[in-house]
C-alpha cells in the first residue's frame, strides 16, 4: 500500500511539474496569449490605419475637392487670383504683466 502510494504522489509530482515547466505547459500558455494580445492590438491600430487611407483614396477618385485640399494642406498651394493670408499668434511678453 506504501508503494502505491508512493507511484501515485510521484505521479501527480510529475504531472504538476509538467503542468508548469514542461512544454505547451502554463509558462508557455501565457507567453503565447501575451503574444497574441499584443499581435491583435497592432492589427487593430493597423486596421483603422488602413480604413483612413482606404477613405482619402476614395475620396481622391471621387472629386477635385479632396486633391485641392490636400494641395492647399500639405503642399501651400492657393488658387489663381487668391490671396493667402496667415494670422500669426501673438507672442506676450512677461514683462507686459
Amino acid at each position: 500500500m506504501r508503494l502505491f502510494q508512493l507511484i501515485l504522489l510521484t505521479l501527480a509530482l510529475f504531472l504538476q511539474y509538467r503542468l508548469w515547466f514542461g512544454n505547451n505547459g502554463i509558462q508557455d500558455y501565457t507567453q503565447i496569449k501575451s503574444a497574441v494580445n499584443s499581435h491583435q492590438a497592432l492589427n487593430a491600430k493597423l486596421s483603422k490605419r488602413n480604413k483612413l487611407l482606404k477613405a482619402d483614396i476614395e475620396d481622391l477618385k471621387l472629386g477635385l475637392e479632396g486633391v485641392e485640399e490636400r494641395a492647399r494642406h500639405e503642399l501651400g498651394m492657393i488658387k489663381e487670383n487668391e490671396t493667402f493670408i496667415r494670422v500669426l499668434p501673438r507672442k506676450h511678453n512677461e514683462s507686459n504683466h
